[in-house]
Order: structure tokens, then sequence, then C-alpha cells
């Protein structure tokens, strides 16, 4: 025991050093293995260790070193993540520590050995998580767990309302808030930007928060960020909603369910994607966004993420009854995922289409206007502004009459001003082998070829399609371009091309 009056010396403190590396989600920090902190505290390399500095915390993975080269002895490297947490300058003064243990891995251990999960054990979870105390492992450990004995509709209902409480909440003064959103697995299916100006066109309220692409070539917000500034705050986006009635804006920038994304980046690297977790995913951010109806794009095809309608269907009643728990009203619409959509595969090209859409240019990717029209036409069923049955057709008149493409300019304008997408300085054709019918188109692969052109870094990097499923096409015609910002990338894609002939099949006409 320690007598009483003995003085408790306070931790010794590390200089704080920024590493500038890079680990996405995962806060790391680094100190020497002969480090006195290290030392005192029993800390080994992979401890979980609590940095703390100006009443802010971080919880973070320990990686030691040897030797003087990168590190003084009295030294801390933190990775930008953990800067970021904590927000200190170089040399700021930290504390170490073991971190606390997490009373929430006990339901973890629970689910992995096939118990449910009660409201309170998701609860604790997601904060968990959210405040970034899980390691990978640990994130593995719990989705896996939901993989292996599926969410029923009560743990998706109670991990739903979990991820929504971690994070920001919006609300506006408008019965009607409309959103959209699309399951994924189709590159090229930009339809998002059209969608909302549209519907913002006909004064609708749709305040649309999206993600950046975790492993495909461009998700909504790489594209947008071609023509318009994505990282709004909260304050700068009601301005622009309340200005123009519509946005298309990064919902990480204002934390709408934050441990979302967390999970997701574990989901892509396992090639796990559960129906409970992907329901949970969706519907958080679209009751955080303060939407009170939303439109699902529920693509189905064999390379698309939903492979037949029969999965379709039952994940859209699914989707639909834990939307109903929270007030939210889901619209799903089972569309062709068979072959991508629109010409673009990447953040710029995309981004082009988008604006050939809303131009109503002669050579604008018809399907993707139809299929914008198709999901902005739902909205405007729903909102009252068309009746039902005839959304789609208004949706088509709002673009060939330039209403769609005036509210975009203005929404763009009131983001922060509209900019001009790049373009690639390294262009490279894929020419058919043979003449023939083209039979099908691999979306899987597809994404594969753009994202090892660059593509979503890079954001000109990508893939341009001029052949589609079921054409005639002759031999040594250019059935896709390659665009690339560097020659070295533009070789690892022509390189994957090679070895898969079957990213777009040509079979002799008969």
């Amino acid at each position: 025991m320690i007598p009483v009056g003995t003085q408790i010396p306070a931790p010794a403190t590390l200089r704080a050093k920024r590493l500038q590396l890079h680990t996405q989600d995962q806060a790391v920090v680094i100190m020497r293995t002969d480090c006195h902190v290290c030392r005192s505290e029993g800390l080994a390399a992979r401890s979980q260790v609590l940095v703390s500095s100006n009443g802010r915390q971080v919880q973070a993975t320990l990686f030691q070193i040897e030797g003087d080269s990168l590190l003084a002895i009295d030294q801390i490297a933190l990775t930008e993540t953990a800067w970021q947490i904590l927000r200190i300058e170089e040399g700021a003064a930290v504390t170490v520590t073991h971190a606390p243990s997490l009373e929430s891995l006990a339901s973890v251990r629970r689910r992995i050995y096939g118990s449910r999960l009660d409201a309170h054990a998701l609860g604790s979870i997601v904060k968990d998580v959210a405040a970034r105390r899980y390691t990978d492992v640990h994130l593995a450990a719990f989705l896996t767990a939901s993989a292996a004995l599926p969410l029923d509709e009560q743990e998706t209902t109670d991990l739903t309302s979990a991820m929504v409480d971690v994070g920001e909440r919006l609300r506006w003064d408008s019965p009607i808030v409309v959103d959209k959103h699309c399951i994924g697995g189709l590159p090229g299916n930009r339809t998002t930007p059209i969608v909302v100006a549209i519907v913002a066109a006909h004064g609708l309220v749709i305040p649309k928060t999206s993600s950046r692409a975790i492993t495909s070539p461009a998700g909504t917000v790489d594209a947008m960020e071609t023509l318009a500034p994505v990282d709004l705050d909260i304050a700068t986006l009601r301005n622009v909603v309340e200005a123009e009635g519509g946005c298309v804006a990064w919902g990480g920038a204002m934390h709408l369910s934050p441990a979302d994304d967390i999970f997701v980046r574990i989901e892509r690297e396992l090639d796990v994607d559960t129906e409970g977790q992907l329901i949970a995913s969706v519907l958080s951010k679209k009751i955080a966004a303060g939407s009170t109806h939303v439109v699902i794009d529920i693509p189905v095809g064999p390379t698309a993420k939903v492979r037949s309608e029969a999965a379709a269907r039952h994940l859209a009643e699914r989707i639909s009854a834990v939307a109903a728990r929270f007030d939210l009203s889901a619209t799903c619409l089972l569309t062709d995922g068979s072959q991508p959509v629109g010409r673009g595969i990447g953040p710029a090209l995309e981004a082009l289409d988008v604006l050939a859409v809303l131009r109503d240019a002669p050579d604008a990717p018809d399907d993707l206007r139809r299929r914008a029209a198709a999901l902005a036409g739902a909205a405007l069923e729903i909102g009252g502004k068309a009746a039902r049955g005839e959304g789609s057709a208004a949706a088509l008149d709002t673009i060939a009459d330039g209403r769609a493409w005036k509210k975009f300019q203005a929404i763009c304008e009131a983001q922060g001003g509209m900019r001009t997408p790049p373009k690639a300085s390294c262009v490279h054709p894929l020419i058919a082998p043979r003449a023939g019918r083209i039979v099908s188109i691999n979306n899987r692969k597809l994404s594969r070829l753009a994202k090892l052109a660059g593509a979503p870094e890079a954001k000109a990097a990508g893939v341009f399609m001029h052949v589609y499923l079921g054409q005639e096409i002759d031999q040594g015609q250019v059935m896709l371009d390659i665009h690339a910002e560097s020659a070295g990338e533009l070789a690892y894609a022509l390189e994957y091309a090679r070895r898969s002939p079957d990213i777009i099949e040509v079979e002799l006409s008969s």
C-alpha cells in the first residue's frame, strides 16, 4: 500500500512529432523501445495506449523502433489520424498510458459464440467504434460475427439507432425531405447530382450527403468534387440548402453516422457486405441527414452487388421495414445492373457524363439520363410534384427545358463555385480482339481496371466506355479508353487488361 500523504508523481510527458503518415482511420503512435515511458508502463509493440494532451485523448496502437534515427528518447511520433484527433502542435507535451479495457468487447465475444445483442450492447460497441477505440482486429471480429449469424430485424434496427446517436443529426423546417441512395456495385452510376438538380428545381428539399470511394473507382463525392467544393460544414450546408433546396456534400465533414465509415472500410477489406450492416449503413445516414423519404436504387446483375431479383426484393422489404421504425419512408427501385451506366468510370469522367446529361447535350449517355429520371421521378411523385406514374416524364422535361442545369449551376456556386473537371495526360485504347457481339461486361473487373489507372485519388483517371452489351463490333474497334495521370499507372492498368480478357467478352457472330 502507498502510505497516506505520499505524493504520486505526475505521468511523464513526451514531445509530439508529426509523422505525416496516413493510416486511414487507424490511430498509430511510434515510440522507442528504450523510452522511459515504455519501460515504466510496460508497453510493447501493438499495445493499445491512451495518448493525452490539452484535455483531448486518442486511443492508438503502439509501434516501436530501435535507435535514434527517427526519434529522440523523449519523443513520440503520431500518424495523421492521431494528430488530427488531438489537434496539437509540433513538440507539444503528451502523456501516454495503457488504454482502459473495453467492456463492449464482451458483447463482441458473445456475438462470436452465437448470442443476439440488445440495444444497450450494440450502442456500447458503436460508441467505442466511433471513438476509434477498436483496432482493426476488433472491428473485423464484430463484422465477421454479424455475418456468420446475420443480424435479425431487431438487431438491425438497434444498430441503425446506435449509429445515428453517435453522430450529428440535421433537422429541416419542411414536412417532406427527400433523399436518394444507390446500393452500389455498378461503375459509372453517377445519378445523384442529376437527381438532386431535378428534385431541387421542383422546390423540394434534398440535402444529399454522400461518401467518398472506399474501394470503388469513384464515389459520388469524388465525382462531385471535380465540379464544386464538397467539404461543407453544417452551417454552410444549411445555407446552401436554404438558398437552393439541395446540395451534394461529403457526409464525413459533418460527422453524420461516423461509425459507418469505419465499418465500411473493414467490410471492403474483408469483402463482407451483409444485409443487416448494409441496411444500418444506408439508413443511419439518411436518418441523420433529416430525411423523411428516401428513394433507393438497387442494381441487379451477375457482377453487381445484388445478383438476383429475388435477393433484391428481399433486401427492399427489409430496408422498408427497418426504415418504417424510424418514420422514414423508403421507396426501392430494382434497376438493371448488367453493365456500367454512362460512359465514364472515375471521378472526372463520371462528372463529364453528369454535365452532358444536365446540359441535355446530343451525345449525352441516354442510359444515365433515363436512370436518373426514373429515380428523380419517384422523388417527384413522393413530394407531390408529379402524378403517380408521371414522375419520370416530368424529370426528363426538367432536363430538356434547362431547369435542372440552371439549378445545378446554382447549387455549385452556393457550395463555393463551379469547377472544370481535369483531363488525363495519358490515354490508351483497348481494342476488340475479334469481330462479334458484346455478350458480357464484368463490372467488378472494370472497376479494378479504373482503380489501377489511378482512380479515385487521381481525379482524371479511369475508363471511358465505347461499347455496350449486345453491340456488334469489328475486330480492332476501340472498346474502351484507359485514362491515367502518369505513365506508370497506365502501364499497371494495361497489364491488368492484358491478363483479364473477360473484362469485355466478344462472341463471334453466327
